[in-house]
């Protein structure tokens, strides 16, 4: 015989993953923000760039957005991954000071 399913159990659990989630996301936007320099913005300056291009409908623009976005996360990859290297071959001298991976130039 089955066990009878708790519904308001998993309705629970599925709440407190959206809320998870959401979480997750506002934190990865706001490192975004950071990571692009735009935390240099006043709170209008930046609300009023979203909303521009939130209403952008010319396809052309959205897709120079997009591609200097990818290229922007490409340069990106490239100085962690090197910065990585670095920090792996001069690990000895730098041991007191552990950095996270987004720690260093242009995380701030």
């Amino acid at each position: 015989m089955r066990k009878p399913r708790d519904f308001d159990a998993e309705l629970k659990a599925l709440e407190e993953k959206a809320r998870e989630l959401k979480t997750r996301k506002v934190q990865q936007l706001g490192e975004l923000v950071i990571a692009t320099g735009a935390d240099q913005l006043s709170t209008d300056e930046l609300a009023g760039a979203l909303v521009a291009i939130t209403e952008t409908k010319d396809t052309a623009k959205r897709e120079a957005w997009a591609k200097q976005g990818v290229m922007f996360f490409e340069s990106r990859s490239r100085r962690t991954a090197s910065a990585s290297e670095r920090n792996v071959r001069s690990a000895p001298a730098q041991s007191g000071s552990p950095q996270s991976p987004t720690s260093g130039p242009g995380s701030q």
